[in-house]
């Protein structure tokens, strides 16, 4: 008899759930909006999970007494203090089975090495880093962006840039082609006309914009050069914190990295690359290209094996 896992990812946008089974063959898949109990409450997140179980299940001609082993990775999952809501949620809906509950950013350990351990760097509107070591034990940074001092996603960028548009305006600053774009993408007549509306609310820059940041600093713009080898130290600091929590600097480890935010330049990865191996010479660095929610099913299915 076939065993079958399930892999949920939520997240402050999205959601997702995949079926698998013990081959790793994908069987069913569901999708929904945002499940992060933080944006969408306790209730939202209920049904969001319902949902996109149910699909997962539904496309893979299975029900949910029949689920081997689940995996969870959970945007807002972030301290123990989370852990009995989200499983009381989680049992309410009928997933009985061994299961694995992890933060979101997570879950793209596993689904970009098959090592069982590593460092996982999470970047896209936001950033987070995990790890873990080849004896179980987890490290990890806050993930709270600059309540902890940890950068830089692209909502993190985007705010670095309207500091140097700021700078730049009081003379603090190099002059950059950031102020003439952000001037285009809010309408504003002009730099004053920017920065106090800004400042009360008037305009928004937001995480969108980051992918404009990225085409001034290939175009040569040295202030937005600086800024995405910024963020690039900022993400490879994270995964060395981290690898320097499980002792595993002097090891070969796959590092993974997870997020759109990568794709916004090859200086980007290369300045993450060159922070890390000046720390941990021996890593190797894997751009994730599979969906994460593979890796919250590897974790179901280790929850499985786990329990025999």
């Amino acid at each position: 008899m076939s065993r079958y896992f399930l892999g949920v990812d939520t997240g402050a946008t999205k959601s997702h759930a995949l079926i698998i089974d013990e081959n790793g063959r994908s069987l069913g898949f569901g999708v929904d909006g945002p499940g992060n109990w933080e944006v969408v409450g306790w209730d939202g997140l209920r049904r969001v999970l319902d949902d996109v179980i149910a699909q997962a299940t539904t496309a893979a001609s299975i029900d949910r007494s029949q689920i081997a082993g689940a995996g969870f990775g959970l945007a807002g999952y972030d301290w123990p203090e989370d852990r009995p809501p989200h499983l009381k949620i989680i049992r309410e809906i009928g997933i009985t089975c061994p299961i694995q509950l992890v933060n979101d950013a997570f879950i793209g350990l596993p689904a970009g090495t098959d090592k069982g351990w590593g460092v996982v760097v999470s970047a896209g509107t936001s950033c987070n880093c995990y790890g873990r070591h080849p004896d179980g034990k987890i490290g990890r940074v806050i993930g709270s962006s600059y309540i902890g001092g940890e950068y830089a996603g692209a909502s993190e960028l985007v705010w670095k840039a309207v500091q140097m548009v700021a700078q730049a305006w009081t003379q603090r600053g190099a002059a950059t082609r950031l102020t003439d774009a952000f001037l285009d993408v809010t309408g504003a007549p002009d730099v004053t006309s920017l920065l106090a509306g800004l400042v009360r609310d008037r305009y928004k820059i937001g995480a969108e914009c980051a992918p404009l940041i990225f085409e001034i600093a290939d175009a040569g713009d040295e202030v937005a050069l600086d800024l995405v080898c910024w963020a690039g130290r900022e993400l490879g600091e994270l995964a060395n914190s981290v690898i320097r929590q499980l002792d595993i600097a002097e090891l070969a480890m796959d590092v993974v990295l997870s997020g759109s935010f990568f794709k916004g330049s090859p200086l980007l990865q290369q300045t993450v690359a060159d922070t890390i191996h000046a720390f941990a010479p021996h890593a190797r660095l894997i751009r994730l290209r599979t969906d994460p929610v593979i890796g919250a099913a590897l974790l179901g299915q280790e929850a499985a094996d786990d329990d025999h």
